[in-house]
């Protein structure tokens, strides 16, 4: 069990293991919420959610639909002139 100290400020440090595996870093704002056994941090999140008919098309592309065998073949074409360059 972790444990960490109240600040004169009324800050809390979290584990650092905990910030990792959470890929919080500073600026992570949290809803607290009391409940019977303490307190419960949340994240909030950065952005609201979004359905697929929202964000449909924001690419750009225009042309015709792309199989996956096209799509397979232009990512091992990408993958190979990036390791090429170095």
């Amino acid at each position: 069990m972790d444990t960490t100290t109240l600040s004169s400020k009324g800050q809390v440090v979290l584990p650092k293991h905990i910030r990792s595996a959470h890929k919080w870093e500073a600026g992570v704002e949290f809803s607290v919420e009391e409940t019977p056994d303490g307190v419960l941090l949340r994240p909030l999140k950065p952005f609201e959610p979004t359905r697929l008919e929202q964000v449909l098309g924001c690419a750009g592309y225009t042309g015709p639909a792309k199989t996956i065998e096209e799509m397979d073949a232009a990512i091992a074409a990408g993958t190979k002139a990036h390791d090429d360059r170095g």
